[in-house]
């Protein structure tokens, strides 16, 4: 490809959309914790001193919603009105019904069972709980496998959250949103071209005294020193005054931050979001297990890079199409990886939950600094333990 640049975006757990993801899966950590059964679609609103949940949920276990919502934000810095908001005063308002009948017939018992198609041990399947298609994605340009852009970003915003809250830098606030741009030669980041780094402040602070810190105490903390040269620029805080800040200067709602979640735009995204949904929900837990096959098929030396995509249908346990794509990188045929796919993973629903034991209150974390690529976390859809047999069953 010659030369070109790419750019990611992460921001802090403070950012208002940010918050309303995190409400919406600490709400479902709640209920999973006493009731890993349970059904939750959970959605989350925030604005100047509200906070409105709303959503569809079928448990028996009673879950205090607004003292959840109120601990999430004192967890998260909202601690004080002059902050712009909050989480003893502000307003909670709830709105919940029980998941629809229709579509938990169709969870409950997917459809295949319902035909008698499937053998007995295939019955403990649950269908899928809605239809759709979902992606994962893996490169081999960071340890991790993920895309440089994304991975610097997310470090670079778990960074300016650190040092707000190890009051390093005192006076910065809980919003904040971080954006990396890199070169690339011929698919292989080569520097850093732009970093952007915003965060809500103190009124009185100096934007120069700001920038110094920012640079110095963050971005050059995280972003490894050969990737830096001359030439890269920084933005610090562009508009100059970044005061109001969190749900005071913007609306928040649940799943407006799906790339930042995913892969930073480098890979698709099938459009649902994550927070907030048991995993009964595909968008969910398929996505978690496509970033599982992709990720080794790449720790397998099988592709360089690799997309995943798998669709299902409401009720339906087997993905309706399974699709490979390995950007001219594979080692061996797109055909041959996606038979050993076929070979190596059960993409059903029921199985991926059992496999990555997905009822349990796991979710507030991965809501915010992303859902991949975690080395913070001991996440089963980040492990590589396919890597070996698929090496060994492609001949290589």
């Amino acid at each position: 490809m010659g030369k070109h640049m790419f750019t990611s975006e992460s921001v802090t757990e403070g950012h208002p959309d940010k918050i309303a993801d995190q409400i919406a899966d600490s709400v479902l950590d709640e209920i999973l914790a006493h009731d890993p059964l349970a059904r939750v679609a959970c959605e989350a609103l925030v604005t100047t001193g509200l906070v409105l949940v709303a959503g569809e949920i079928t448990t028996k276990c009673y879950c205090d919603i607004p003292g959840v919502v109120r601990e999430t934000l004192r967890e998260i810095g909202y601690t004080r009105a002059k902050f712009g908001f909050d989480c003893d005063t502000c307003s909670v308002l709830t709105c919940i019904d029980e998941q629809s009948p229709d579509i938990a017939q169709g969870v409950d018992k997917p459809l295949e069972v319902r035909s008698g198609e499937m053998s007995d041990e295939a019955i403990e399947a649950i269908g899928a709980g809605d239809q759709g298609m979902m992606f994962g994605y893996a490169t081999n340009e960071t340890k991790e496998l993920m895309p440089l852009t994304i991975s610097l970003a997310h470090n670079l915003a778990r960074k300016l959250a650190a040092v707000r809250k190890t009051r390093e830098i005192p006076y910065l606030r809980p919003d904040g949103k971080v954006q990396v741009t890199i070169e690339y030669e011929n698919s292989k980041p080569v520097r850093v071209n732009t970093i952007i780094v915003s965060s809500q402040h103190h009124p009185l602070v100096e934007l120069d005294v700001m920038r110094e810190d920012l640079i110095e105490k963050v971005i050059k903390a995280i972003v490894p020193p050969e990737l830096i040269d001359s030439t890269t620029r920084y933005l610090i805080n562009p508009t100059g005054r970044f005061v109001i800040g969190g749900p005071h200067g913007d609306t928040g709602l649940t799943g407006r931050k799906i790339i930042v979640d995913t892969y930073g735009g480098v890979a698709r995204h099938g459009g649902g979001s994550f927070s907030g949904k048991d995993p009964t929900k595909v968008d969910r837990s398929a996505s978690y297990m496509a970033r599982y096959v992709a990720k080794n098929i790449v720790a397998a030396g099988l592709a360089d890079r690799c997309e995943l995509q798998v669709a299902y249908a409401i009720g339906v346990a087997r993905p309706v199409s399974v699709m490979i794509e390995t950007f001219g990188t594979g080692k061996v045929s797109d055909e041959k990886i996606l038979e050993l796919i076929n070979a190596n993973f059960d993409l059903r629903p029921a199985a991926i939950i059992k496999n990555f034991d997905l009822r349990r209150p796991i979710y507030r974390r991965v809501s915010v600094y992303g859902h991949f690529g975690r080395t913070d976390m001991d996440l089963p859809w980040e492990r590589t333990d396919k890597a070996d047999i698929l090496r060994t069953q492609a001949g290589l």
